[in-house]
């Protein structure tokens, strides 16, 4: 089986069209998505149009949980971008994605960890920044999910770890941004250090998978453009750079 993982695609239509190229060139058997799908800078509207027809295994992640549940006053500019932009039915889509799902009996679709669409999976972000997780740190979030597969997204940054009951985690990095700040628990960055979308292909090879990141063409310096004339001088900056 193998399985084309999408996520934190933050309404970049472009970046999307170009990774689902991708995946038609090199074939799949499924496609899921991992959630942070339409808020940002970019296209909401026309992102959410583009994806409601596949019917793709989808889960929203902490933006699509921020968009349905926020006072619009106190959201952050890119989700009330996506507020003021998305028709009623496509509210009504992201209302009823589930914030975990589970492929199978073998895979499970996580936008953060299995608890929490907050927390990083995969890292760790101490006073000194942000670093990869230690292993006892990652079984610990990963909890008693049980699944011998498990998607993450949210960090924006491709890794993968296997522990050592056996269970292999892959975050595919983010198809629509490759870089922000954040200041909690700490302020920090997320660089993928160039502009590329990426995400994964996750192959079932008889009782393992393997994972093999991909990082993709697109026009980055288009949409770089269309973030800064809707006033988001960050977003065009990680756009084009993939650095903050």
């Amino acid at each position: 089986m193998k399985i084309a993982a999408l996520s934190d695609i933050h309404g970049n239509l472009a970046a999307l069209d170009a990774v689902l190229e991708d995946i038609r060139l090199n074939g799949v058997d499924l496609i899921v998505n991992l959630g942070d799908i339409l808020s940002g800078a970019l296209y909401p509207r026309e992102t959410a149009d583009r994806l409601m027809p596949l019917g793709l295994p989808t889960i929203r992640g902490n933006h699509e949980r921020q968009v349905l549940d926020g006072d619009r006053e106190r959201m952050g500019q890119s989700d009330r971008w996506a507020l003021d932009h998305l028709r009623s039915d496509q509210l009504e889509w992201i209302a009823s994605l589930p914030s975990t799902l589970s492929v199978g009996e073998d895979v499970l679709l996580v936008h953060g960890t299995p608890d929490d669409d907050l927390t990083y999976l995969l890292e760790t972000v101490t006073h000194s920044g942000c670093r990869e997780a230690t292993r006892e740190e990652v079984e610990c979030r990963a909890g008693n999910a049980a699944s011998k597969l498990i998607l993450c997204g949210h960090t924006h940054i491709q890794r993968s770890m296997k522990l050592d009951d056996g269970r292999f985690i892959v975050n595919p990095g983010s198809v629509g941004l490759q870089a922000y700040e954040d200041d909690r628990p700490f302020p920090h960055r997320m660089e993928m250090r160039s502009p590329h979308a990426r995400y994964a292909f996750v192959t079932r090879i008889g009782s393992n998978w393997t994972v093999e990141f991909r990082a993709i063409e697109y026009d980055w310096d288009a949409a770089s453009a269309i973030a800064a004339k809707n006033g988001r001088h960050d977003w065009a900056v990680a756009l084009r750079s993939g650095c903050c």
